[in-house]
């Protein structure tokens, strides 16, 4: 079997050697599968392997590239889907007790474009029941069990693509598919240590994959490195007449051309974004974002907009969730679920009206243009990829935005209320690309993230700020001790 500093590498490094058959690919897929059966319910990362569709495609993509036909960089690298995308014959689970058993019998679409990529499936990423779509307490909201963060077991992975997260962390596989409606590729990128991406609204097919929110849902890469994000989402990329929401089809295809040159970039420090956070990780940031100025890139103090950012997201995902699960909800098998919110949350959130949602959308609209505005003046804007690290595994009402012990708030900070900032919410709620890439520890050696934020569609500008901050870093390097 090969050992972690092979299991560790970036998919580019991965492909490289395969393609030179320095590794092959049912080398690599045996490997990973390996390593996860041995260490995949240490963290709660799995709901399903599958080995049998693996060694089939390892084997494929093995006598593909020994007769010249090679594919691409996606060609024979293992990964994970999120167990809310449909893998046919294998169970998809939504991470939900009342599904436990369910199969389809197809693809999702983005399952059948990385099948044509030549990627190699292991398996089925454990998950947040129903993504979270009906309000949950804390990670113990999972079929399951809660998702346990390689950098320290006694905590969480945070959001919903808690499996995803604890898998790439955990070097189970170099990358996994997750799913973000507000936060949920962002956060457990964050808080696990590792690079990851949502793409911008409409870039990436949700055929086949379970919604909460049509109008927020997003599937996107969750990776060792910014660079991998972008190999996987120009595979994952690309217009869908199955997808009622999929960019128009020369939006859509996304070409990733990394060598292509690049000019200095703008970017924006966002000042009023997610309160006071602990000053380490706010140091951290600074730091950061000082490396990409000496570097070239022009940084500027941004500020958020003002706008109920946070209210019109949670609103649009309670309203839109709630017809999402309709025939969960009215056929009382919420009561099914593990988490005592979600047991109950879609009933109140069946009483708003249609009028309560397009007022919302309203609303939606205008912060929309609000937002689009500030990247008149910049590529990116960038902040913490979460307001903490990771918290620790332990029942009670979870916190919108989870924070650290902070210091105490100067009178002036008392009279300003950031709880309408949030990144998450405000890119989520207006489609923008984020994504979020190791920058430091913490003294308790959990990692730290910086997130940049682009304008809809302009995915290359997340990338290439990123890449560029992994350039000039060696953060993404480092990997958890983890004992079997």
């Amino acid at each position: 079997m090969l050992g972690e500093d092979i299991l560790y590498l970036p998919i580019r490094e991965l492909g490289a050697r395969i393609r030179r058959r320095a590794i092959s690919p049912v080398e690599l897929a045996e490997s990973y599968l390996d390593r996860s059966r041995q260490l995949g319910p240490k963290f709660n990362a799995y709901v399903t392997l599958t080995e049998e569709r693996a060694m089939a495609q390892a084997r494929a993509a093995e006598k593909e590239i020994a007769a010249g036909h090679y594919r691409g960089p996606l060609h024979g690298i293992p990964y994970a889907a999120k167990d809310l995308v449909a893998v046919k014959g294998y169970p998809t689970t939504w991470g939900a007790p009342p599904f436990a058993e369910r199969r389809f019998d197809f693809d999702a679409t983005v399952i059948e474009r990385l099948d044509r990529a030549g990627a190699v499936l292991i398996g089925k990423a454990a998950m947040i029941e129903l993504a979270g779509g009906l309000g949950y307490s804390d990670g113990n909201a999972s079929l399951t069990g809660p998702a346990r963060n390689p950098w320290n077991t006694d905590c969480w992975t945070c959001g919903s693509s808690s499996g995803s997260g604890a898998i790439v962390s955990a070097g189970l596989a170099p990358w996994a598919i997750g799913s973000d409606t507000r936060g949920s590729i962002i956060c457990p990128t964050t808080w696990c240590g590792i690079s990851g991406m949502r793409p911008s609204f409409g870039r990436v097919s949700r055929h086949g994959a379970m919604a909460i929110a049509w109008s927020m849902d997003k599937l996107g890469p969750m990776a060792r490195t910014a660079d991998c994000c972008g190999l996987a989402l120009a595979a994952m990329a690309g217009h869908d007449p199955k997808d009622h929401d999929s960019l128009p089809p020369s939006l859509a295809e996304f070409v990733y051309a990394p060598e292509a040159a690049e000019k200095p970039l703008r970017i924006g420090r966002l000042t009023n974004a997610w309160g006071r956070v602990d000053p380490a990780l706010q140091a951290a940031i600074d730091d950061g974002l000082k490396m990409l100025e000496k570097a070239g890139a022009k940084v500027a103090d941004a500020q958020v907009p003002e706008g109920p950012f946070e209210d019109a997201a949670e609103l649009t995902i309670l309203m839109e969730a709630a017809s999402a699960f309709q025939n969960l909800i009215q056929s009382g098998d919420c009561a099914k679920l593990k988490d005592p919110l979600g047991q109950v949350n879609g009933y109140p959130s069946e009483e708003m009206t249609a009028t309560d949602y397009l007022q919302v959308q309203r609303v939606r609209k205008v912060l929309q243009q609000r937002i689009d505005r500030l990247f008149d003046d910049f590529d990116v804007i960038a902040a913490a990829g979460s307001s903490s690290t990771a918290q620790r595994l332990v029942r009670g009402p979870r916190p919108a935005n989870p924070q650290p012990q902070q210091r105490p708030a100067t009178p002036a900070e008392e009279r300003v209320d950031n709880s309408q900032r949030a990144p998450d919410g405000i890119s989520s709620l207006c489609g923008l690309p984020a994504l979020s890439v190791p920058c430091g520890f913490s003294s308790d050696n959990l990692p730290y993230g910086l997130q940049f934020l682009a304008r809809a569609t302009n995915d290359h500008a997340v990338i290439a700020a990123a890449r560029k901050f992994q350039s000039l870093t060696d953060w993404h390097k480092k990997r958890p001790a983890i004992s079997a």
